[in-house]
């Protein structure tokens, strides 16, 4: 049973990868040529419009808690939508992901720094063998602002993780969810006006589609980490290289060159080892309380 629990997850979280990626499809088939905070303003609001109903099944006395820390981690995730909106329309979509995934790189890094996190030698290989990822994928002589925004991105995503910690431990990911949207909506809104373009209707097909399948996306994760241990099918999270190359190549002819697979090999390779560790590691406790019991 447990077996069938964990091969049920493993699915899951392949299928939640693959939608999470046709937003990123989504995003980079409206081109570079738009109005980018118009669109972001109009994601966050779909998002918040989509998660409203949920409400009904929320501790509402729980809100007021931890409010200022949901404001910044809401503002820091308007730096990682832009980031990724700019990333995707300027990187070839597999690319633009290999790059996405240092995230966990600079979450071991900043653990390090703020919450003094003791570093293993295969912690220090993935931060080395990472940025190295980096250099390959990207290649400095193609680098530019907007090809860094992919960076950008994952240090955002990153420090929101870290901050998840100071969240007061009652509230579920759902409540974090709906809190962080909404209030990023006044910011998003401000730099919309400040953008002056005018409104753009047709944006709102891709707006409330990259919201949906994002909000699919989040459902399979939790439900795949509510009912199995996270280091048993966390390593399922890495099909989305192969899911943003199959549709790279399959949507927009975006041919991955040796470099790109280089790349990703260094980024992703190490994390996968730390993964396979960790699954080792609670499998030997497993064993270790049966046997005590």
């Amino acid at each position: 049973m447990a077996s069938r629990s964990v091969h049920g997850a493993l699915a899951l979280l392949v299928l939640g990868n693959m939608i999470a990626m046709f937003s990123d499809v989504v995003i980079k088939m409206m081109g570079s040529d738009i109005p980018l905070f118009q669109f972001v303003f109009m994601r966050l609001l779909c998002g918040v419009i989509l998660l409203t109903p949920c409400l009904l099944f929320l501790d509402r006395g729980a809100f007021r808690h931890g409010l200022p820390l949901h404001v910044v981690r809401a503002h820091i995730g308007i730096v990682a939508v832009v980031c990724m909106v700019l990333a995707l329309q300027t990187l070839p979509l597999a690319t633009a992901n290999a790059v996405f995934y240092t995230a966990p790189i600079l979450i071991m890094v900043l653990a390090v720094i703020f919450y003094g996190e003791r570093v293993t030698p295969l912690s220090l290989l993935a931060v080395f063998s990472g940025f190295a990822g980096i250099l390959v994928a990207l290649r400095p002589i193609d680098l530019n602002w907007q090809s860094l925004t992919a960076l950008g991105t994952s240090a955002a995503l990153a420090m929101n993780v870290l901050l998840v910690r100071k969240l007061p431990p009652q509230q579920t990911s759902l409540h974090t969810m709906i809190l962080t949207q909404t209030f990023a909506l006044p910011a998003t809104l401000a730099l919309m006006l400040w953008e002056g373009a005018p409104w753009d209707w047709s944006l709102m097909v891709y707006a409330l589609g990259s919201s949906v399948f994002i909000m699919c996306y989040n459902i399979c994760i939790l439900i795949s980490y509510r009912y199995v241990d996270a280091n048993r099918v966390t390593s399922a999270e890495y099909t989305g290289i192969v899911w943003a190359v199959l549709l790279g190549w399959w949507w927009f002819g975006e041919v991955p060159d040796l470099w790109f697979f280089a790349g990703a090999t260094l980024i992703c390779g190490p994390l996968l080892l730390l993964g396979l560790r960790e699954r080792h590691r609670a499998r030997l406790r497993s064993v270790a309380t049966h046997a005590e019991g």
